[in-house]
């Protein structure tokens, strides 16, 4: 399976670098292609000051230029997108593929007290459902939030599902790489499965901080190696996978196997 990252800046109305990153891509064979939060939005705290009607017309316009886009290239578009329904915003992720859009909305969302998205968002808080999962060409895809990857109980709704890969699009900053590094990578291991994550790049300043977005956009193994790994520039990234490599790490590390002999199903 060949799936490629796209680590950008925000994009605004421009959809140049969407138009040329996405057609290298398809010449390089690539299925499937994730990009990270807030790169068709503006970020969270810009979209605060923002009208609705401004937001909804960037929405509209980046969604009708990813559907052409997975249109015309027979690729799947893995994307996060702020809805506006029902005049209230929504932190979703939109899959595009040539012949239909799916949406997932974040289940859990950051609610610190100078990232507060949970307060700003009307994504629902509610028992938590099964993430977005898809196939292609019998690789299993799942699609989380950023956020979402630090919580086992997403984890635990995936366990049954038999994840070959999980799509992470985030938009870390501060202090994090490292950390995100360590979780990214220790995921892929205790759940044998590749984590392809997709980090914003960029920087915003408020009155208090300064937000930068430092890409190293990340190809985990379900050995939990990292096997590629992307700078803070603009970079497309593609990277191979194979699902006899997920299958040989279950059978290697044996951790599905112990947990289904003690869990009632």
């Amino acid at each position: 399976m060949r799936a490629a990252v796209l680590q950008l800046n925000a994009q605004g109305m421009s959809s140049t670098k969407l138009y040329n990153h996405i057609r290298i891509a398809h010449k390089n064979g690539v299925k499937v292609l994730l990009i990270g939060e807030y790169v068709l939005n503006p970020f969270f705290k810009e979209l605060q000051s923002m009208s609705m009607r401004m937001i909804k017309e960037q929405a509209m316009h980046q969604i009708k230029v990813l559907k052409e886009l997975s249109s015309t290239y027979k690729m799947i578009i893995v994307a996060p997108i702020i809805m506006v329904k029902r005049k209230a915003l929504y932190k979703s992720i939109a899959k595009f593929a040539p012949s239909s859009t799916s949406y997932y909305d974040q289940q859990l969302l950051i609610n610190y007290a100078h990232w507060n998205e949970e307060k700003f968002f009307a994504n629902a808080t509610q028992e938590l459902q099964t993430p977005m999962v898809f196939n292609v060409d019998n690789f299993k895809f799942a699609v989380i939030g950023g956020f979402e990857l630090h919580f086992d109980a997403i984890f635990a709704l995936l366990k049954s599902k038999k994840i070959d890969c999980i799509l992470v699009p985030s938009v870390a900053t501060f202090d994090s790489y490292e950390r995100w590094k360590a979780l990214i990578s220790t995921r892929a291991f205790t759940h044998n499965c590749y984590i392809l994550r997709a980090n914003r790049i960029g920087e915003y300043q408020d009155s208090e901080f300064s937000w930068h977005f430092y890409g190293d956009s990340i190809l985990a193994s379900p050995h939990g190696e990292i096997l590629e790994h992307l700078g803070n520039k603009e970079e497309l990234m593609i990277a191979d996978m194979n699902h006899t490599d997920v299958l040989k790490a279950r059978r290697s590390w044996g951790f599905s196997e112990s947990i289904n002999k003690r869990v009632k199903s």
